[in-house]
């Protein structure tokens, strides 16, 4: 009988490491923005956060509490879904969420739509179309992004800090 796959939580609790380990291992969560695990370090890692939900809280709280520039910079730094570049140039994690939702597979069709939207989508809020694709297949995210892009910037800025957040709880769950 084979012993059950332990999670990192469980291996290696978020409060027993030293800051470079943390930030080694949560860095990613939030897409290319590593201050946030080291503004979270900073506050104290207890062992109240050795779980992922109270990790993603704690996360999101340092995000929440940034200033609007600096989330700006966080929703910057993620990629365009099935975008010219899409599944270029993409984080792992990034990389196997696009690819798990059928991102990569694309239509002709739809892949002219999701650059366009891209385009138009970034033109008006100044970032790119952020979506926790994980569960979604590519049909419903273009269906979300048709429906967003119609959105004022403050419902959308306030939409893709959700949408980043959804995704780094996710991100901490897998782990």
């Amino acid at each position: 009988m084979t012993e059950p796959v332990k999670s990192l939580f469980e291996t290696r609790p978020p409060s027993t490491l030293a800051q470079s380990a943390f930030i080694s291992m949560y860095g990613g969560v939030y897409e290319h923005s590593p201050w946030i695990a080291k503004q979270l370090y900073d506050r104290g890692i207890t062992p109240a956060l050795d779980n992922p939900a109270a990790l993603a809280d704690a996360m999101a709280a340092v995000v929440n509490g940034a200033v609007d520039d600096d989330k700006r910079t966080l929703l910057r730094a993620h990629p365009d879904l099935a975008g010219k570049l899409a599944l270029a140039d993409l984080t792992q994690s990034s990389q196997s969420e696009q690819t798990g939702a059928g991102l990569d597979q694309c239509t002709e069709n739809e892949l002219a739509r999701f650059t366009e939207l891209n385009d138009i989508y970034k033109k008006k809020f100044g970032f790119p179309f952020i979506f926790a694709v994980k569960g979604f297949h590519r049909t419903d995210i273009l269906n979300a992004f048709e429906r967003r892009v119609k959105n004022d910037v403050e419902t959308e800025f306030n939409e893709a800090i959700n949408q980043v957040h959804r995704i780094a709880r996710l991100r901490l769950d897998a782990l």
